[in-house]
């Protein structure tokens, strides 16, 4: 590309085999991208203390290109790392106490012994399944992306969250255990006190181990799940699904306390900005950081007179600090210039595209900018534009790998951004939703508008 979002080039970029979705990136097992070596890391209960956090930054700084990542599903990313110096990060990760559980990673509740509306604590859940089926949680046979979430309640739930096992309170000492979506998708399969979901999770991880590391819940017919849990049909959740709601901002609990959650634009920061945030925030009284879904973290502990001070420290340093921002629609890889594997700056093309297509972001619609058609950023989104050699791809409600319903060449994505925001002001009916109306006017529309002379 020329322009603004930076140029296209293939020279020195690496081959993209080995470097597919689907693995899961661990310490143990890092992944090799076009910036050098990414592992995910899922403290445990999601929780760090700020001289934790202070010390992983430092040490991706040291081990790695200094670029941390919170991704979709709150997980920390730590970027460019050599064979050589995995080890390091491994033994400074160590050296600062912070555990990292092996197995399945566990996902739970941000505010799990914090938010006292939490129906129950979902790390008492966490370590009974952890303690009973320690064995099973690391089996070889399991997906090395298979999920299991644990929703204790409270103000920010984990009900938009897909996952492979969910196990979810329902009133104190009930739990409903459900399989592969989110609150509404999930077909429930058990429901009772702990005893009752551990079994069944039993079950389940028995049943997948035993199917390979390729097979998912989504992947067991509801024929064989009926027959395995016969109760199927009669379980109901006796919960409320809690309203969808962002956590970014300041937010009062029920204790009188307050917390402040916090989204790194693109789920990317760097670690010199990190630290002195941290600085900032620790000046503030925060003594500990909880990971969230979708990018981002909350702080406890911060008082609320520092607050306003710890808000313009997070502006200053390219953090969100108030939902249904633009970028929040926004899921953008690493990008050029970070990553060898991308053909076209992503950074500089969301500031672009929010500049001049602001009707795009109402809040529908999920758009998905990926330097190159590996997607690592997101799956399946409203938009996706896709770099490639030649340019740029325009995939509309899919994958960065599929087929895209236009393409432009590197020079004429100033003109196809135009094109766009014309569009949607253009062909937006009274009352519809940017998303809805892409959906509505499909693959052939777009092509043809961003096509046109």
């Amino acid at each position: 590309m020329r322009g603004a979002a930076g140029k296209i080039s293939d020279v020195g970029r690496p081959d993209m085999a080995g470097m597919q979705r689907g693995a899961c990136p661990a310490l143990a097992a890092p992944m090799q991208t076009g910036d050098g070596l990414l592992v995910r890391l899922r403290p445990a209960g999601g929780a760090l203390t700020l001289s934790q956090f202070r010390e992983l930054a430092s040490a991706a700084a040291r081990h790695g290109n200094g670029i941390l990542e919170i991704t979709a599903r709150g997980n920390l990313q730590i970027r460019g790392l050599r064979p050589e110096t995995v080890g390091l990060l491994a033994a400074d990760i160590d050296a600062a106490g912070i555990i990292l559980p092996d197995g399945v990673a566990i996902e739970i509740s941000p505010l799990h012994g914090v938010d006292a509306d939490e129906i129950t604590d979902a790390a008492e859940m966490e370590a009974t399944l952890r303690s009973t089926l320690g064995a099973l949680l690391n089996h070889p046979h399991l997906a090395p992306k298979l999920s299991v979430l644990i929703d204790g309640g409270g103000r920010f739930a984990l009900s938009a969250v897909i996952a492979d096992i969910r196990i979810v309170a329902q009133q104190p000492g009930q739990w409903l255990l459900a399989v592969a979506g989110d609150e509404e998708t999930a077909m429930p399969l058990a429901l009772g006190g702990p005893e009752v979901v551990v079994a069944a999770a039993s079950e389940l991880l028995r049943m997948l181990a035993t199917r390979g590391r390729q097979t998912r819940a989504r992947n067991i017919d509801a024929a064989t799940l009926h027959t395995h849990f016969p109760q199927t049909d009669s379980i109901r959740s006796i919960r409320r699904a809690p309203k969808k709601s962002s956590y970014v901002g300041v937010t009062k609990l029920a204790t009188g306390n307050a917390v402040l959650g916090l989204r790194l634009k693109f789920g990317q920061t760097r670690a010199a900005d990190l630290i002195s945030f941290l600085a900032s925030a620790g000046s503030g009284g925060a003594r500990e950081i909880r990971l969230a879904p979708d990018r981002g973290f909350f702080l406890i502990g911060l008082s609320e007179a520092a607050m306003p001070t710890v808000q313009q420290a997070a502006v200053d340093l390219g953090f969100s600090i108030r939902a249904n921002e633009p970028a929040e629609q926004i899921a953008a890889c690493a990008g050029a210039g970070a990553c060898a594997s991308a053909f076209y700056n992503t950074r500089t093309l969301a500031g672009q595209l929010m500049d001049r297509v602001p009707d795009l972001f109402d809040g529908s619609l999920k758009l998905h900018l990926s330097g190159c058609a590996k997607g690592c950023a997101h799956r399946h989104a409203d938009l996706a534009i896709v770099g490639s050699p030649d340019g740029y791809g325009f995939v509309l409600d899919g994958l960065a790998a599929d087929s895209p319903a236009a393409r432009i060449a590197g020079e004429g994505i100033d003109f196809a951004i135009e094109k766009l925001a014309r569009l949607i002001e253009d062909q937006r009916g009274a009352g519809e939703s940017s998303a809805d109306c892409l959906k509505r006017l499909g693959a052939t529309a777009l092509a043809e508008a961003l096509q046109q002379e």
